[in-house]
């Protein structure tokens, strides 16, 4: 008789609690993300979506609980096995984090000259996410002359040159203008269906959600990444949310459900979103 091996978590959550001194930021906090899923983390602010990803990649440890990362307990790692893991991981932080001296071809550059590619490789790879996140006619440019947008594509490219199986973004959309912030979203989803990327969205915006849980990526016959709606014939399965509300989880699930959950903290987060 064949073992069937049954399919893995490529980011899980187990029974995490961590807190600041006397603040309780997450409290028995459990989920799993499977691979090439992208999981929305949504939530009021202070309610530990950030935190979340600070401990996904084991920056902070928890006080008590599991976070496993392909099925490893990383919270028993040290720092050289910590870094063994985050090379399999890329960041995409709020703010970008981007090097103000550093041209865009030489901030995406750098983590490639870190680890010792040769410079052709790193010329192959920096032109191809430059291409990917459409700044390739930017590469000359410093941080100071780009808009937010751009800024937040930088990081992109510089989180995936190495080709990272887990993404984490931190409120990649916001302060930007809804188009803007539209093309943020398509390039987590292009990660999402074309490469198989597992990641962890971080939100506060109910259009984030719309556009993320209806769009897909379809690759034409002449190979080129199209931007589809979902409809009656297809159906997003690879894409679901959390939400969080004074450091519990009060929702796990589809957009659909979301919408529909009677939940009294659920209906006025929805609420307070769409004042705004």
């Amino acid at each position: 008789m064949t073992e069937v091996n049954e399919p893995q978590c490529k980011i899980e959550f187990r029974d995490v609690r961590f807190g600041y001194e006397d603040r309780l930021v997450l409290d028995g906090v459990s989920f799993c993300v499977w691979p090439g899923e992208l999981k929305g983390i949504l939530g009021g602010s202070g309610s530990g979506k950030s935190t979340i990803l600070r401990l996904a990649i084991g920056l902070d440890k928890p006080d008590s609980g599991k976070i496993l990362i392909d099925g490893t307990d990383i919270t028993l790692l040290n720092e050289e096995q910590l870094s063994e893991i985050r090379r399999r991981m890329g960041m995409v932080f709020q703010e970008g984090a981007l090097f103000n001296s550093l041209t865009v071809y030489e901030n995406v550059a750098f983590r490639p000259v870190e680890l010792g590619w040769d410079e052709a490789r790193i010329d192959r790879e920096v032109r191809r996410v430059l291409e990917f996140v459409g700044l390739l006619d930017a590469a000359d440019k410093l941080p100071d002359e780009l808009s937010g947008g751009m800024k937040r594509r930088v990081a992109i490219a510089r989180a995936i040159i190495d080709r990272p199986e887990i993404i984490l973004f931190d409120e990649p959309t916001a302060e930007l203008d809804p188009p803007t912030a539209r093309s943020i979203c398509e390039l987590a989803i292009r990660l999402r269906d074309i490469d198989g990327v597992t990641s962890l969205f971080v939100t506060h915006k109910l259009d984030d959600v719309r556009f993320l849980s209806s769009k897909y990526v379809e690759v034409t016959p002449d190979g080129k990444p199209r931007i589809r709606k979902e409809d009656g014939q297809v159906c997003l399965i690879n894409t679901r949310f959390i939400v969080l509300d004074k450091g519990k989880i009060i929702f796990d699930g589809t957009d659909e459900q979301l919408w529909l959950s009677t939940d009294p903290r659920i209906r006025h987060f929805i609420s307070d979103d769409e004042e705004e």
